[in-house]
C-alpha cells in the first residue's frame, strides 16, 4: 500500500524531540509578489514592507511560538513573508510544496520582481528548516489546486479546532487554480476561522 502525502507529513513531524502536538495550526496562503510587467498590479515589490508588518501583527496578536506549527508551500511574496515571520517566532514551519523543490523556485519563487531579493529569502528560510519541504506526488490535475487540499487536510490532521487560516488575499479570482481564494473557500467549508489581510489595502 503506498502511503498517503498527509501520512508522509505525519511521519517528518514526528521526527521533532520530544513527539510534537501543536497547540494551534497556522496555515497561510497569500499572493505572489508581482512578477515584471503584470498587466494589472496586485501585490507590488513597493507594499511588501506593509504586508510583512501586517503578517506579523496577526502572529504577535496570536501569541505564536514553539508550542504552535506553520503550514505554508514557501513563494516569492506571502509565503515567505510568513515564513519568516514564523522562524523568527520560534515557530516551526512545514513548507509543503506542489512540485519537487528546483522546479518550485524556478516557477514560485523567480519570476517575481526583485528576484534576487526573493531567492535569497526562501534560501534564508530553507537553511532554518527543522524538516526538509514535502513535496507532494505527481498525479493528475493541476498541482497547486492539489497541494492547498493536502495543505488543508494535513493541517485539520492535527484537529479542526488547531487550525487557523491567515491569508493575504486581494478579495478576486486568481492568476489560475490553486490560489488563495480557493483555499479560503475549502477551508471556509471545514468552519476554518480565517484572518484575511487585504492586499488592497496595503500601504
Amino acid at each position: 500500500m503506498v502511503a498517503s502525502p498527509s501520512s508522509n507529513v505525519s511521519r517528518e513531524l514526528k521526527r521533532l524531540a520530544p513527539p510534537f502536538v501543536p497547540q494551534r495550526v497556522l496555515l497561510f496562503s497569500g499572493h505572489r509578489v508581482d512578477a515584471p510587467g503584470r498587466p494589472q498590479p496586485r501585490f507590488p515589490p513597493d507594499k511588501v514592507a506593509d504586508a510583512a508588518r501586517r503578517i506579523d501583527e496577526a502572529l504577535a496578536q496570536w501569541q505564536v511560538g514553539p508550542q504552535d506549527l506553520a503550514i505554508t508551500q514557501g513563494a516569492a511574496g506571502g509565503d515567505l513573508l510568513f515564513a519568516h515571520a514564523c522562524q523568527q517566532r520560534g515557530v516551526p514551519l512545514q513548507l509543503m510544496l506542489p512540485m519537487p523543490e528546483a522546479e518550485f523556485v524556478r516557477r514560485a519563487v523567480e519570476p517575481s520582481a526583485e528576484a534576487q531579493r526573493w531567492r535569497a529569502a526562501w534560501a534564508h528560510v530553507r537553511a532554518r528548516l527543522a524538516l526538509p519541504p514535502c513535496v507532494l506526488p505527481a498525479a493528475a490535475g493541476n498541482p497547486f489546486e492539489r497541494c492547498n487540499q493536502w495543505m488543508l487536510d494535513t493541517a485539520l490532521g492535527h484537529g479542526a479546532s488547531r487550525l487557523h487560516l491567515l491569508c493575504l488575499w486581494d478579495g478576486g479570482s486568481g492568476d489560475g487554480p490553486g490560489g488563495t481564494g480557493h483555499l479560503i473557500e475549502q477551508a471556509r467549508r471545514h468552519g476554518v476561522p480565517v484572518r484575511w489581510i487585504d492586499s488592497r489595502e496595503l500601504a
